[in-house]
Parts: structure tokens; C-alpha cells; sequence
């Protein structure tokens, strides 16, 4: 595996290469085992239970995660492509060097998880849950997310790009060089308040101003009303 990085600041994207992949030929991840250099491809991994195994070099392609149990799993220098699932769990996870593309997941629990310089493109993912978890070096791109929840969680350089946000949630988050200037679609149902440490468009601040006055109790009426 080999990546390179352009130089400067700001968000640093994982740019993975795996090596020759070998196929697995189980019948799905077990706990606390170690897998390098694996292809799990095609495979219906619902309902197995790969908690705090660790994968290093891996591919996952077109695999199946209803109700996977990976909770406390690390995946380092990995690729999942088109992994689809509803209440997967990688609660505690880490997710390092990885990038995850055109996923279709409900209901995913990466609460306290870290992800470190990942990157989710495309896609669609419903109710994900990062409460408390810590994000650095993340970018969001070209995916939807409706009612993500990133309550308590801590975002350092974390980017969304191209991105449909509704109802996101970021109730008591902490926020630090996060970049929203090209979602193109941002809805937020709590925590408007913690934007602090963001970044915004003119045309996002417009869009938010009834919320940040809400926030300061400050009451919006045209003369007469």
C-alpha cells in the first residue's frame, strides 16, 4: 500500500492503494482476529459478529451489513465500496486511512468511534449516529445525510463537499476548522449554537439567520405585525 498526500495544510484526504488482495474465503469476520491484505467481496456479513477484529490493507466490496456487530473493530488503510446495511454497528470503531464510497447504510452506530483522514463519497446514509465520536481530518462528499448526529462529537478539519445535510444534529458538538460552504443542501435541526469553529457561505448565513436569531431570543416581524 503506498499513498501520497499534496503538501499544505488543511484537510489531509487518505489516498489509499492496496496491494494484490487476497480473496477471503470464510464465512465472515470473528472477534479480535487480525486480517491483512483480504478482498471480502459479495459476501452477506448480516448479523455476524467481527467485534474488535482488525483489518489492515482490506478491501469490502458490495457486502452486506444488516445488523453486522464490529463494534470496537479498527480498519487501517482499507476500502469499503458499496457496503449497504441497516444497523450496523461499529460503535468505538477506528477508522483510519480509509475510504468509504457509495454506501447505502441505516441506522449505523459509530458512536465514539475515531476517524482519522477518511473519506465517505457519494451515497446515502440515514440516521448515523457519531454521537461523542472524533472526527479529524474527515471529508464528506458528494453523499446525503438525513438526520446525522454528531451530538458531543469533536470535528477537527472536517469537510463536506457537494453534500445533502438534513436535520443534522450537532447538539453540544466541538467544532474546529469544519468546511460548509458547498453543501448544497444544509438543514439543522439542533445545535446551531455550536457553529463556532465553522465555516460558512453568505448565502448559508441567510438561510440560518432565523435559527441564530431564535438562538439569541431575538423575534423577526415585519412593521405592522
Amino acid at each position: 500500500m503506498v499513498r501520497r498526500r499534496k503538501p499544505g495544510g488543511g484537510v489531509r484526504r487518505p489516498e489509499v492503494r492496496l496491494p494484490q488482495l487476497r480473496p477471503f474465503t470464510g464465512d465472515g469476520p470473528e472477534p479480535e482476529r487480525d486480517y491483512d491484505g483480504l478482498a471480502f467481496a459479495d459476501l452477506d456479513l448480516g448479523g455476524r459478529d467481527g467485534c474488535a477484529a482488525r483489518f489492515m490493507d482490506c478491501g469490502v466490496y458490495r457486502c452486506g451489513l444488516d445488523e453486522a456487530r464490529l463494534s470496537g473493530a479498527r480498519f487501517v488503510d482499507c476500502v469499503l465500496d458499496e457496503v449497504r446495511g441497516v444497523g450496523t454497528d461499529l460503535s468505538g470503531a477506528l477508522l483510519r486511512d480509509v475510504e468509504l464510497t457509495e454506501a447505502r447504510l441505516g441506522g449505523t452506530q459509530l458512536h465514539g468511534a475515531v476517524l482519522e483522514r477518511v473519506l465517505i463519497r457519494g451515497g446515502k446514509i440515514d440516521y448515523l449516529n457519531l454521537r461523542t465520536a472524533s472526527l479529524k481530518d474527515v471529508v464528506f462528499e458528494g453523499c446525503v445525510l438525513i438526520e446525522a448526529d454528531f451530538g458531543k462529537a469533536r470535528l477537527e478539519r472536517v469537510e463536506f463537499r457537494d453534500c445533502t445535510l438534513r436535520a443534522v444534529d450537532f447538539h453540544g458538538a466541538e467544532l474546529s476548522e469544519v468546511d460548509l460552504r458547498a453543501v448544497t443542501e444544509l438543514d439543522i435541526a439542533r445545535g446551531v449554537e455550536r457553529l463556532s469553529g465553522a465555516v460558512i457561505s453568505p448565502a448559508q448565513l441567510l438561510d440560518l439567520a432565523p435559527a441564530f436569531a431564535a438562538q439569541i431570543g431575538v423575534r423577526v416581524e415585519s412593521p405592522g405585525e
